[in-house]
């Protein structure tokens, strides 16, 4: 049997199932094709960084960040650092961190798309296998001469949905947690990094 058989076999939830796994995929690719786009790196260009300040270039490093193209992500969040590095510790930690923050708003965007599809994608299995159990049963009340094979072959069309929904749901919980780990690696190299750069800033504005 076909994937096409078993699509006509699992009933009219199985447009429902379709739909999802369709939206999924997309949700999935999207997000790769967005985080690869958007050069999420940061060791690198945070060493690029601290090699300006370390000559007493900070202007250089501000105008080195200011060029970066948007695909990288980091850029924004140390431009924002070392553009508000005169107003001390607590502010440039507060500027920093609040661009980091809509940066990673941006990375995760439809995150929430995915959960939900994980979630709705076996219950609305579930619902078919239900919906065609009823039918199977209809159809065994209704018949004459009820053998194995009446009863197997409408339970095992009943509960195509089910596989379905549950390869769907799996696929959805595999890429968002791909997604969400590396979303995490960028917070926490970012973090960190931020928080290394901090002294040298501090540092350079005492002997400014």
């Amino acid at each position: 049997m076909n994937l096409l058989e078993m699509f006509n076999l699992g009933g009219p939830f199985m447009w429902i199932l379709l739909m999802f796994s369709i939206a999924t995929f997309a949700l999935i690719i999207e997000r790769c094709v967005y985080l690869f786009w958007h050069d999420c790196k940061v060791d690198g260009l945070a060493k690029e960084i601290k090699n300006f300040l370390k000559d007493n270039r900070k202007r250089d490093a501000e105008n080195m960040l200011k060029q970066c193209t948007r695909k990288k992500t980091a850029a924004t969040v140390f431009l924002a650092l070392l553009e508000n590095s005169a107003f001390g510790e607590n502010r440039m930690e507060r500027a920093a961190e609040g661009e980091a923050q809509e940066r990673i708003r941006r990375m995760e965007s439809g995150f929430n798309y995915l959960t939900a599809l994980a979630s709705l994608a076996p219950l609305t299995g579930f619902l078919g296998t239900v919906s065609g159990m009823i039918g199977a049963f209809k159809s065994i009340a209704s018949a004459t001469d009820v053998n194995a094979q009446l009863v197997a072959g409408g339970i095992y069309e009943a509960l195509i949905t089910t596989v379905f929904g549950l390869i769907i749901a799996i696929i959805a919980s595999i890429g968002y947690n791909l997604l969400v780990q590396r979303v995490d690696n960028f917070a926490a190299e970012i973090s960190k990094a931020v928080n290394d750069l901090v002294p040298i800033l501090l540092k350079e504005r005492e002997n400014d």
